[in-house]
């Protein structure tokens, strides 16, 4: 797709706007529910979003067998069938163990890979640089940074990302800290340099994009990709009164798919939608009942 579809524009143009971190359904005995993904996916990219993120975190990756990812993400590209870009969810803790992946992994159905910092052994801010050069080395495709402290343990400082920037494989980063201070100081830092910085906290996206970012990776856009990408695309654009109206509207849900954990909002508000069912593989367990009745409530006022 990315060598044969859209010539004119450039790879770093393709990540800016809306990517959506695409969930895995699940039927109510755990197996994967492929017929709802297939519908999920046509919705996504019937209603506006730029590209797709395959077997990220909101996916339950962890709790995917080896064969099961596989055969997701094969699903996935053939669905997709290059109506839009493919990101594929690439990292791991063991740097030598996903170099070696990298080196044999067929990656050519995918742009690139969003590769998250090692989680659980807490590298520092050295070790975090040297991972991601490493990968990066490695990797057929580029490399989006993927910075999720709340998950992993351990916070890639701006100056480590920026530093990180400059490697000719490594495009963008998904900065998902939570402080909006810090995606300041990387935006100011890549300012006249190919790089892409994109949120990773919907609730964020608003405030990045106002301080020079170029768009998000996405929770809230499995379900409501046309609102959320009409707001982003809108601050993109400059129109930044639209953007808020529309931002507005959708702020009652960034903190209710959050409350209970991630996917567990997204995946209930997707089947009050009539996407899939309710189902979650262990840890991980459905949304309370209280935030659901609160999800069903604003799904339904959203319509009105």
């Amino acid at each position: 797709f990315c060598e044969t579809n859209r010539i004119n524009m450039s790879l770093t143009e393709k990540l800016k706007g809306v990517g959506v971190a695409l969930v895995t359904p699940f039927l109510p005995d755990k197996s994967i529910d492929y017929d709802t993904l297939g519908r999920l996916i046509d919705f996504q990219i019937a209603s506006g979003v730029d590209y797709i993120v395959a077997l990220g975190t909101t996916s339950e990756s962890p709790t995917l067998s080896e064969d099961e990812r596989r055969e997701v993400r094969r699903y996935i590209v053939e669905r997709v069938g290059g109506r839009v870009p493919l990101v594929l969810g690439l990292g791991g803790y063991n740097t030598r163990a996903l170099v070696d992946q990298l080196k044999t992994d067929d990656l050519s159905d995918f742009c690139a890979i969003l590769s998250v910092t090692p989680y659980y052994n807490k590298p520092s801010q050295e070790g975090l640089y040297r991972h991601f050069t490493a990968v990066a080395d490695a990797s057929p495709v580029p490399v989006i940074l993927y910075n999720v402290p709340g998950r992993t343990g351990t916070n890639m400082a701006p100056a480590t990302a920026l530093r990180l920037a400059s490697h000719p494989n490594i495009i963008a980063v998904k900065e998902a800290s939570g402080n909006l201070g810090q995606a300041q100081q990387i935006i100011a830092g890549a300012e006249g340099e190919d790089f892409v910085v994109l949120s990773g906290d919907d609730a964020l996206t608003l405030g990045m994009v106002s301080a020079g970012g170029n768009g998000v990776i996405s929770v809230i856009a499995n379900a409501l990709p046309a609102e959320f990408s009409e707001m982003v695309h809108a601050a993109l654009s400059g129109d930044m009164e639209l953007a808020r109206r529309h931002n507005k509207r959708l702020s009652a849900f960034y903190p209710l798919l959050s409350v209970d954990g991630n996917p567990a909002g997204i995946k209930c508000l997707l089947s009050i939608l009539g996407y899939g069912a309710n189902e979650l593989r262990l840890p991980l367990v459905p949304c309370t009942e209280a935030t659901a009745s609160r999800l069903a409530s604003e799904a339904a006022s959203l319509k009105k």
